[in-house]
This record gives structure tokens, C-alpha cells and sequence, in this order.
């Protein structure tokens, strides 16, 4: 019945609306953006990488991604140059390599603070590491936040979705039935799908159900 009544709640709203509004309250900073405030938004930076691209792009325009205070979006391995009076909101899939670059970024001060959202939960070792690095550059007041998002999905349609991955033929039909595909690379597909499934769920307001479930 518990589960019944949350499907019914999260039916109330697309899920092209839950994303939208999901990145709005990361934009931000991680607090519920008002629709109507006539307050001047906080100018920043959005910085994200080619996942975090293709899952903004269909939902956010330009003028209101502007309207947020998003003076300019950047990808993460680009070149940038140094705006040390403006904080910047990441927005990136936790990989070896973006936690890296981050990393580099915290060295070189390039933003006045950092908030660091990822669009799957990383792991505690990875966080580690970024902390290691703030505290090497003297930079841990400057990382303000640091958020999962469970994002790792594309919204196109108002309840249409598709997986977010930059290489397609990794999750498609075709990768999965090969007659070759050793059990490593099934396990990394299966990973890549549960994965975008549990972060739709989450968007709806169903992570906990989901997660009994998955357990129970």
C-alpha cells in the first residue's frame, strides 16, 4: 500500500518536471530555487562534463540557465581560466578522470568556493581524494558543498527517459547479446543500467522503495 500511495504521489508530477526542478535546486546551490523571487540571483560558473551536458541540455535553455546566474558553462577538461571571485557548481560523473581534473582545479584556485555535485553517488575513496587534495591547496573552507544527485539519466519527453551514457553500443541490445561478451563487460552494463534505473527512481521520490526492494 506504502509503495502504491508513493507511485501515485510521484504520477503527480512529469518526470521531465522532477528533473528540472531537481537542477534548479542544484543550481541553486542545493537550496529550493523560488520561481517567482524578484531577488538578483547569485552570479557563477557551471561546470560539467559531457554527461552532465547531454542531461542539461534537453531541460535547461541558455536564457534560463542565465536567469539562474549562470554567467557561463564550461566543460570540465576545457581549458579555463582562473575567475577567482565567483564560485562555481560542478556538475560531472564521479570518474577517475573528473575527480582528477577537479583536483587540479582545487590546486590551482580557480574558483572563489566550490560546490561539487555528482550525478552518481561516488564512492568514499574518491572523496577521499578530493579531500586529500582541498587540504594539500589550503582550499577546504572554499569546497562549500558536495552533493550525489542521482542524475544519471536523460529526460527528452515529459515520462520518456533514456540512459545516459556517452557511448551508446555499451548499453544497447546489440552489447548484450553478444556471443563474445565476457562476464566483466555484462557486469559493467548491467552496472551502467541499474544504475540510470535507481537514479529515475530517486527523481521520482521512490529511492527507498526501490531500495527494499533490491535488498528485500
Amino acid at each position: 500500500m506504502a509503495a502504491a500511495a508513493a507511485a501515485t504521489a510521484a504520477a503527480a508530477a512529469s518526470i521531465r518536471e522532477r528533473q528540472t526542478v531537481a537542477l534548479k535546486r542544484m543550481l541553486n546551490f542545493n537550496v529550493p530555487h523560488i520561481k517567482n523571487s524578484t531577488g538578483e540571483p547569485v552570479w557563477k560558473v557551471l561546470i560539467y562534463d559531457r554527461f552532465g551536458q547531454d542531461i542539461i541540455s534537453p531541460l535547461l535553455s541558455v536564457k534560463e540557465l542565465r536567469d539562474m546566474g549562470i554567467t557561463l558553462h564550461l566543460l570540465l577538461h576545457s581549458d579555463r581560466d582562473p575567475i577567482p571571485d565567483v564560485p562555481a557548481v560542478y556538475f560531472v560523473m564521479p570518474t577517475e578522470e573528473n575527480i582528477d581534473r577537479m583536483c587540479q582545479d582545487l590546486r590551482n584556485q580557480l574558483y572563489e568556493s566550490y560546490y561539487l555535485n555528482f550525478i552518481s553517488a561516488i564512492s568514499r575513496s574518491k572523496l577521499e581524494d578530493i579531500a586529500n587534495a582541498a587540504l594539500a591547496a589550503s582550499a577546504v573552507t572554499q569546497v562549500a558543498k558536495v552533493f550525489d544527485q542521482y542524475l544519471n539519466f536523460i529526460t527528452l519527453e515529459d515520462d520518456m527517459f533514456v540512459l545516459c551514457n556517452q557511448n551508446k553500443e555499451l548499453v544497447s541490445y546489440r552489447a548484450i547479446n553478444r556471443p563474445d561478451i565476457t562476464d566483466t563487460e555484462m557486469e559493467t552494463v548491467m552496472d551502467t543500467i541499474v544504475d540510470s534505473l535507481f537514479c529515475f527512481f530517486v527523481t521520482l521520490g521512490l529511492g527507498d522503495t526501490c531500495a527494499s526492494l533490491l535488498h528485500g
